[in-house]
């Protein structure tokens, strides 16, 4: 299927582990020209080196989303690299887990800044432009907790949720001009985050497959599938969807709607 974005540009935010670096990849599978943006120097030179040994117009820049003024240097570096940028793909990693009341202000704060403001700040950078030329998408990565809760994952849950209200608003006060505004809600995805959070247990690769065989497919999800479903989102097909939080994860959300 011909996605309609060859030759459009893009930039990935997160874009150099798991799932932003996957939609980066699937991005530039469809002609896509990408910059990846992330905290570390080493792993943004890696995934660009990566990138163009597999043929794709590809660019870096080292930016923080959590730091106020990350978000900005992220588009202005995108900007620099390939002009306009068409497409933005807002990925950030999760708060570190706990309960409600095992998090102080600062543990929220950080939170708020990296997941909250960070995607905030971005879609505010990136519109103006996008509003000029008629034409745009973002897609921000969140997670099934915007539908339904995770325990033990407080600061993610309030955080996404307050993504995906942000994400609505926009969509809806954009959507006339060419732009679309989409969260992607990905579940138990095999990413160096679910590593993280069953680390505690004796054998890891049991624990992994154990938490697939709880999902309906009998499986855990592969960061590739969910680089699809982002690459789909920021193409001319989807043109008609805006506003929409689009479950990735196996058929395990209870929730209707």
């Amino acid at each position: 299927m011909d996605l309609g974005i060859t030759g459009r540009a893009a930039l990935v935010t997160g874009g150099t582990r798991g799932m932003g670096r996957a939609a980066a990849e699937s991005l530039v599978r469809e002609g896509v020209r990408v910059v990846v943006a992330a905290r570390g120097a080493a792993g943004v030179d890696a995934t660009v080196a990566a990138l163009r040994a597999a043929g794709a117009d590809a660019h870096g820049v080292v930016a923080d989303m959590s730091d106020p003024a990350g978000p900005a240097r992220a588009l202005a570096g995108a900007q620099d690299a390939l002009g306009a940028v068409d497409i933005v793909v807002a990925n950030a990693g999760g708060p570190p887990p706990g309960p409600f009341m095992g998090s102080d202000d600062a543990g929220w704060d950080l939170a708020v800044q990296q997941n909250l403001l960070g995607t905030v700040r971005l879609m505010r950078a990136a519109l103006p432009a996008m509003r000029d030329r008629g034409w745009g998408r973002i897609v921000t990565i969140t997670s099934t907790s915007v539908r339904e809760v995770i325990d033990g994952l407080a600061l993610s849950n309030a955080t996404r949720a307050g993504v995906a209200g942000a994400v609505r608003t926009v969509a809806r006060e954009v959507a006339g001009d060419g732009i679309t505004v989409n969260n992607v809600l990905p579940g138990p995805i095999l990413t160096d985050r679910m590593r993280e959070l069953l680390s505690a247990a004796p054998d890891l690769e049991a624990a992994i497959a154990e938490r697939g065989a709880r999902n309906p497919t009998g499986r855990v999800g592969d960061p590739a599938e969910v680089g699809d479903l982002v690459a789909f989102l920021a193409s001319e097909r989807a043109a008609f969807i805006t506003g929409a939080s689009v479950l990735i994860d196996g058929g395990e959300s209870r929730v209707v709607g």
